[in-house]
C-alpha cells in the first residue's frame, strides 16, 4: 500500500453512482486529497462488482439508489467480493436510518448536500475504520411482530447472519429463515436493509 508523505495510509476510493456529474465531482475532489490512492468508477451493481474484485478498494461510495437498483444490496455484494471495503452510503434525497446501513454492511452514510470537505471527511474516516452516521430522527407507528420476530429482526439490525442468529436463538438456519421471510411480508420489504430502516422507522426495534 503507497503512503503520503506524512505517513498517513492513502486510500483506494470506489464511487458507485449512477449519474456521471457525481463522478466529476467526486473524482475533482478527491483528487485533492493527499490521501486518496486512487478514485474508480461504477455506474451500476456489476461494475462495481468487478471493479471491487479486480482493486479491493479500501471504501466504497454508494448511493442509495443506482438507477433500479438498491444501494444496500450493492453493498451487500460489494462486501461479499472483498470483505476489507467499508461502504459509506450517500443519498441526496431518501434517507436510511443507521442500524439499517449496518445491516447492508455500510460503515457510514451522507447526504449529499454536505459541503465537499465533510464529505471527504467520511470518507476517509470510513477507510480508517470508524463510522460515520447523523442523528436521525424516525416515525412512530408500529406493525404486529411475535416476541420470537422481534428478536430475529434486533439480531438482523446488528448485522448478525442468519447462521449467527440461529446460534444465538438456538433454532435452525432453516427456522430463522422463515421467520425472516414472515418478517419480509409483514413490513413489506424486499432485503435485510429494508427490513431494518421500515422497523426503525417504525419504533419495532429495541
Amino acid at each position: 500500500m503507497t503512503q503520503p508523505e506524512n505517513g498517513t495510509r492513502r486510500l483506494r476510493v470506489l464511487v458507485v453512482d449512477d449519474h456521471d456529474v457525481v463522478h466529476w465531482g467526486f473524482r475533482l475532489m478527491l483528487s485533492q486529497q493527499p490521501w486518496v490512492d486512487r478514485c474508480l468508477s461504477a455506474r451500476n451493481g456489476h461494475e462495481a462488482v468487478e471493479l471491487t474484485r479486480r482493486y479491493e478498494p479500501h471504501v466504497a461510495v454508494v448511493d442509495l439508489f443506482v438507477g433500479d437498483e438498491s444501494g444496500p444490496e450493492i453493498s451487500e455484494r460489494l462486501r461479499e467480493v472483498w470483505p476489507g471495503t467499508k461502504v459509506l452510503l450517500m443519498s441526496g434525497a431518501g434517507r436510511i436510518s443507521p442500524s439499517a446501513a449496518r445491516a447492508a454492511g455500510a460503515a457510514g452514510f451522507v447526504i449529499k448536500d454536505l459541503p465537499a470537505p465533510d464529505i471527504a471527511r467520511a470518507i476517509k474516516m470510513v477507510g480508517l475504520g470508524m463510522t460515520v452516521f447523523p442523528p436521525q430522527a424516525e416515525e412512530p407507528g408500529g406493525v404486529p411482530l411475535s416476541e420470537r420476530e422481534r428478536e430475529v429482526l434486533d439480531l438482523i439490525a446488528s448485522g448478525a447472519t442468519n447462521r449467527e442468529i440461529a446460534g444465538s436463538l438456538h433454532l435452525s438456519p432453516h427456522t430463522i429463515k422463515e421467520h425472516t421471510s414472515v418478517l419480509y411480508r409483514k413490513l413489506n420489504v424486499r432485503n435485510r436493509a429494508e427490513a431494518v430502516l421500515r422497523a426503525q422507522r417504525l419504533g419495532l426495534l429495541s
